[in-house]
């Protein structure tokens, strides 16, 4: 556990509005060595549903509720029916409302992840060097790394694409 002092001390700071410092692979190679062989393979396999490890148990219960009222919110706003068969959490119905009432798709996913960082921060709690804060930083990268597939660009682009090829269809009406 010695060497979680350098470790957890040496990864760059990650915030929900940031970039990443460094890609999965890179924080794997700091973590090679650093942890043990077990906890290696779970941060190898991690994923933002993973469930197995120090934290992520609580991780993936939290995150899967705040999907499903997700789901459940997105699904009455179309009329569709939802099983509301989960625990609700009126933190998870607030911040999902603000998500669906985002102005734009970009402003709500960084709504959803400024969430996500903030509940990863209570699982964390006043760990400092140990599993958890590693394990934390972990789902951290992995949430940063889903964020930089949005290209703000690319997204208009394919939204103003869209956009002509519905008006076109319907010109052509």
């Amino acid at each position: 556990m010695a060497s979680y002092y350098y470790l957890a001390s040496s990864l760059p700071m990650l915030t929900s509005d940031g970039d990443m410092p460094m890609s999965y692979a890179e924080f794997l190679r700091c973590c090679e060595g650093n942890v043990s062989e077990e906890k290696y393979k779970l941060l190898e396999s991690l994923s933002l549903s993973s469930s197995e490890g120090p934290l992520l148990k609580e991780w993936a219960a939290s995150y899967g509720s705040l999907m499903k009222e997700l789901n459940q919110q997105r699904s009455l706003a179309l009329g569709k029916p939802y099983p509301s068969d989960f625990d609700k959490d009126g933190m998870n119905a607030q911040v999902v409302s603000a998500v669906l009432n985002a102005k734009n798709p970009l402003e709500a996913e960084q709504i959803l992840l400024n969430y996500e960082f903030e509940l990863l921060d209570t699982l964390e709690g006043l760990h400092m060097f140990d599993d958890e804060v590693i394990f934390g930083y972990a789902v951290k990268l992995k949430l940063l790394e889903r964020k930089s597939c949005f290209e703000k660009e690319k997204g208009q682009a394919e939204f103003r694409h869209l956009f002509d090829d519905i008006q076109q269809r319907v010109y052509s009406l």
